[in-house]
């Protein structure tokens, strides 16, 4: 039997994707686990564990471990990817070697406990990679290059925003405001507009179907059922794409900000690089129809949709386990 000895863990807020070499996603799950208020057991992860999100009994609590990039729950993260890693390795006892995403600008606390959770669910040896770097390496960017190349990565818990070059990351912001962020507000924009209590599952399928966060020729509706706040009963309302905008708007503006101000932070010759070379867009955040037009509005650069934005970080990792050596230096 062949076992699997290197993986890559994108341990996302909203999702979690295991990765083999040559970009081979071996799982790709919600981050989200169930767990028993009485006894602390696990009892469901992923999938299964999302749909009991706003749905599970008196006893049972369906929880989130990570948020804003990094580990809120501790023993919960590790229940999780032991089980993922279970799933990802088909192999209960090989311990594999695992190169694991992190938020950039995270504390060496935060990072010791991302290290000793990934070791405690069962790999043998544990490495750290920027995610920012991730997300370039896994859009394509040749980030050995002595030229600058900018990314943003918007993903479910934070968005990141990197100059990278000669193999480093030159400028860098992270910002908890991602795609999490943007279901709430969605939420509490229809529960003020229209007095209608949803929940951010609801928000989530609203966002994907008509989010639009630059003016459409044609404008997309939808219907969104939840609670009548005032009523109590069920009741179903017409929701726009021009509403959605607004409910996105002041997230966007901090996002457009963070862009602009690592742009000026940046060094004159890599800023006129990115000027030629255009700004690449990746993380589940790059699927919101618009956001690259509106980007390029506020920077008159080019922007750039990453070939696969929801897995350029996964892809990016994969590209790293490749050259586990000689990327040693990117790794903490």
């Amino acid at each position: 039997m062949n076992f699997i000895k290197e993986i890559g863990i994108d341990l996302g807020t909203s999702n979690t994707i295991i990765t083999g070499k040559n970009r081979e996603i071996l799982l790709n799950e919600p981050t989200v686990a169930a767990v028993d208020e009485n006894t602390g057991k696990l009892v469901a992860v992923g999938t299964e564990a999302k749909e009991m999100l706003g749905r599970t009994p008196t006893g049972l609590i369906a929880v989130c471990p990570i948020k804003e990039g990094v580990i809120a729950n501790f023993n919960v993260t590790v229940a999780m990817l032991k089980s993922f890693i279970k799933r990802a390795t088909k192999s209960p006892l090989f311990k594999p070697r695992a190169v694991v995403c992190i938020p950039s600008l995270i504390t060496e606390v935060e990072k010791r406990a991302v290290k000793e959770a990934t070791l405690a669910a069962g790999a043998k040896e544990v490495f750290l990679l920027e995610s920012p770097m991730a997300a370039a390496i896994g859009s394509g960017i040749e980030v050995n290059r002595p030229y600058g190349s900018m990314i943003v990565d918007v993903g479910g818990g934070i968005t990141e925003i990197a100059v990278v070059s000669l193999g480093g990351i030159v400028q860098s912001a992270s910002l908890k405001i991602a795609g999490n962020v943007f279901d709430e507000n969605i939420v509490a924009y229809i529960k003020k507009k229209s007095n209608l209590n949803i929940g951010e599952i609801t928000a989530e399928d609203v966002k994907k179907k008509i989010g639009a966060v630059y003016p459409l020729k044609e404008e997309l509706e939808t219907s969104v059922r939840g609670r009548d706040i005032v009523t109590g009963l069920p009741k179903d309302v017409t929701i726009t794409s021009v509403e959605i905008r607004e409910a996105l708007k002041e997230c966007l503006e901090q996002i457009l900000d963070g862009v602009k101000s690592v742009l000026e932070k940046t060094p004159p010759e890599l800023a006129a690089d990115i000027f030629d070379s255009g700004i690449v867009l990746s993380g589940g955040g790059a699927t919101l129809m618009g956001l690259g037009k509106l980007i390029e509005k506020i920077t008159e650069i080019k922007v750039y949709i990453a070939e696969s934005p929801m897995e350029s970080v996964a892809f990016g990792v994969s590209k790293a386990l490749d050259e586990i050596d000689t990327m040693r230096a990117l790794m903490s």
